[in-house]
């Protein structure tokens, strides 16, 4: 485009027949004009207008008939999909209603002043906190609604669906505002204008959750189900893959029932980071397995510097929402189900190369209740018997284990979930060769 624009300028110089006064004059303006189109063209806004204008709402998906996996559901897509002229029954579109009807959380202007700078929007800095809203907020439709829920053409809406989004205001009076999360997070260093990694904001939706339990009683929890953080010790310091710890997961329950010996729905948090500046290939077959998942959630990280959600996978490409527009405030009262909610839902499918995204992330699953995490406990198991040695996460009963598990740690074969957690083979050599490089935020 610049140089297009370059030529344009150039053919209008060459045929001016001004003075030699005029001739410099145009040739200051050319020069301020053709550097005026490169910053535009290179800003983010350009880009943005870009993916929006010249690239279709299904850029990366209508030249391949392979599966699409969104967080948890497979869709089929068929040859006839692949063109333009869609069937309003085909998995294609399928897909596409149920990716517009994923909660969209962005940067806002307007909202009430955070800090000590005063901030009134979050615009250059909220992305990771926006892309953490997007992932619990998935957790809160799943458990409230159901996977198979659509959002509605028409209204009223449901009750349960405005209530959900009055939970993410941008004010101190919603539960899960950035205000508090930022609130909730001092101890792991989140401050307004400063971005944040996926390990401290998991930490931070550990702690804010934690005081909401104890701020509420069990019936009116703003999140209904416990929060398990799946990493090393506290610092996130530790090597090795994280391990799920059922005695762990059934320790976080039972402290958020208020002592009650039951299971409860549970959301998992697993910040990691599987690279140094680029995410190590070994990992990625995992990663996209991890959408198959019924429990899947998704994935708040993605592109490197700027955070979105990811939520399904294409072959090699991941499908996201970007929080990076900013829009206006937006407050939704409960009690008013003809809210307009457009600007929390986006029909534009954007996607970035699995190999691209940053290698610092966080995976979410949400389990409903025991047999539903007995089954992610299973997939989790099965999913690092075929990691070759470079497992995301380990699964185990108890926590009688060596303080730093390795990916050279061989432990016993399982055939039944509920038996299976004392010891979890990793198929690693014994020399080592197979280690990588681990880091937890």
């Amino acid at each position: 485009m610049v140089n297009f624009l370059s030529s344009a300028f150039s053919v209008f110089e060459a045929r001016s027949e001004s003075s030699a006064c005029e001739r410099k004059s145009i040739r200051s303006r050319y020069i301020r004009w053709t550097s005026t189109v490169r910053k535009v063209v290179t800003s983010g806004s350009m880009r943005r207008f870009h993916e929006r204008i010249l690239g279709s709402a299904r850029t990366g998906i209508s030249n391949s008939t392979s599966d699409i996996w969104l967080l948890g559901v497979c869709y089929k897509i068929s040859q006839d999909d692949s063109f333009v002229d869609l069937p309003t029954n085909s998995g294609l579109a399928d897909f596409e209603q149920d990716f517009s009807s994923r909660i969209l959380m962005t940067y806002r202007k307007g909202f009430s002043a955070i800090g000590d700078l005063k901030y009134t929007s979050d615009v250059n800095w909220g992305c990771m906190l926006r892309s953490s809203q997007m992932l619990v907020a998935q957790a809160l439709l799943f458990h409230r609604l159901g996977r198979s829920w659509k959002r509605p053409l028409q209204k009223p809406l449901e009750q349960e669906y405005i209530d959900i989004l009055h939970l993410f205001g941008d004010s101190e009076a919603s539960p899960f505002s950035i205000h508090n999360l930022l609130q909730a997070g001092k101890a792991y260093n989140l401050t307004a204008g400063s971005w944040v990694g996926p390990y401290a904001m998991c930490r931070s939706w550990e702690t804010l959750v934690r005081n909401k339990r104890e701020a509420d009683d069990f019936e009116n929890q703003p999140l209904p189900m416990a929060v398990y953080v799946v990493s090393g010790e506290e610092d996130g310091e530790r090597g090795g893959a994280p391990v799920v710890c059922v005695e762990d997961a059934l320790r976080h329950c039972y402290e958020f029932s208020g002592g009650q010996p039951n299971w409860t729905p549970i959301l998992l948090l697993v910040p990691l980071v599987l690279g140094l500046e680029t995410i190590n290939p070994r990992y990625i077959p995992a990663l996209r397995a991890t959408f198959t998942f019924p429990q899947s959630i998704g994935i708040m990280g993605g592109r490197p510097g700027a955070s979105t959600y990811i939520v399904g996978v294409q072959d090699e490409k991941a499908f996201y929402l970007d929080p990076h527009e900013c829009q206006p405030v937006v407050d939704i009262d409960r009690n008013n189900v003809e809210a307009d909610t457009s600007s929390y839902h986006s029909s534009v499918v954007r996607h970035v190369a699995l190999e691209s995204i940053d290698p610092s992330l966080a995976i979410g699953f949400y389990c409903h209740d025991k047999d539903d995490f007995d089954d992610f406990c299973f997939r989790g198991n099965k999913l690092a018997e075929e990691s070759k040695g470079a497992p995301l996460f380990t699964v185990t009963r108890t926590k009688n284990l060596p303080k730093s598990v390795n990916h050279s740690n061989v432990l016993g074969d399982s055939s039944e979930v509920s038996d299976s957690f004392d010891t979890l083979p990793s198929n690693n050599t014994e020399d080592g060769s197979h280690e990588d490089d681990w880091q937890l935020l």
